[in-house]
């Protein structure tokens, strides 16, 4: 059985991060091999080092962050900064849920496309592929998603759309065969305040039982902007957030395409 997750769907979201010029290398792949000398189960490993992924974007605002434990689980991760001990509890924000099963349908189809295309020739289609498509494709079926693989290989094969393939840009990338969404800010709108004070909420309710030997505890809520569900344009009543009350020491909300960050306490 093909498992959930793969050390190459890792590999691509550092290939996306790259694109954006937005990685801190270094940090990131000492993380990364930490959480592999663990004593973690794969799949925890996997789950721990997109997590920290998602965190690049915060070391961009906290460069002088050091992260000394990995593999904790109540906060995620606890981390030194100006001789102070930090518990930070990560957590996303899903702005599109209706579109979370599809991107995950949709993901599953890039990977087969991919090795489709590098079992042919590597050397020939290596680099990223953006893709667009039309609205209402259908992959309620295992005869759909096939048909979509082979929309996709086609329309790489050839540099120009085809079938449910509405538009295809390619980047360079010196490795692999890379397929993802294209980004097109248009196709999304504003994030709810109040799914963020949802969120804040939930996990409210969790902190007394974090690690109590920490001097601070923050919470960071990321918004995935390589992701068609956490995507969005703006945040709608951020007046909102000002209201906040939560034990936590301090709050803030990331997005990872521009590293802006927004301090919510």
């Amino acid at each position: 059985m093909k498992k959930a997750f793969s050390d190459e769907d890792l590999i691509k979201n550092l290939s996306l991060y790259y694109l954006n010029r937005h990685l801190k290398k270094k940090p990131i792949e000492k993380y990364h091999r930490k959480i592999d000398e663990s004593p973690l189960h794969d799949r925890e490993k996997y789950k721990k080092k997109a997590e920290i992924l998602l965190l690049n974007s915060f070391m961009h605002h906290f460069p002088e962050v050091q992260f000394e434990n990995l593999t904790c689980e109540s906060p995620d991760f606890i981390a030194k900064l100006n001789d102070k001990k930090i518990g930070i509890e990560l957590t996303e924000v899903i702005n599109h849920l209706e579109m979370k099963k599809v991107e995950s349908s949709l993901n599953k189809i890039f990977r087969q496309t991919e090795i489709l295309l590098e079992q042919e020739d590597t050397t020939k289609y290596r680099g990223v592929y953006f893709l667009e498509f039309y609205p209402h494709i259908k992959l309620d079926s295992l005869e759909h998603q096939e048909e979509i693989i082979q929309n996709i290989y086609k329309s790489i094969k050839k540099g120009k759309p085809f079938g449910v393939v509405k538009s295809v840009r390619k980047s360079f990338h010196r490795r692999n065969v890379f397929i993802t969404h294209e980004y097109n800010m248009s196709l999304f709108d504003e994030l709810c305040s109040e799914k963020i004070l949802e969120l804040i909420e939930k996990k409210n309710e969790k902190f007394p039982y974090y690690d109590s030997s920490v001097d601070e505890c923050w919470l960071v809520i990321v918004s995935d902007m390589n992701s068609l569900a956490s995507r969005y344009t703006f945040i709608q009543d951020k007046e909102h957030l000002n209201e906040v009350k939560s034990p936590f020491h301090k709050i803030f909300h990331l997005e990872n395409m521009c590293g802006n960050i927004t301090s919510i306490k």
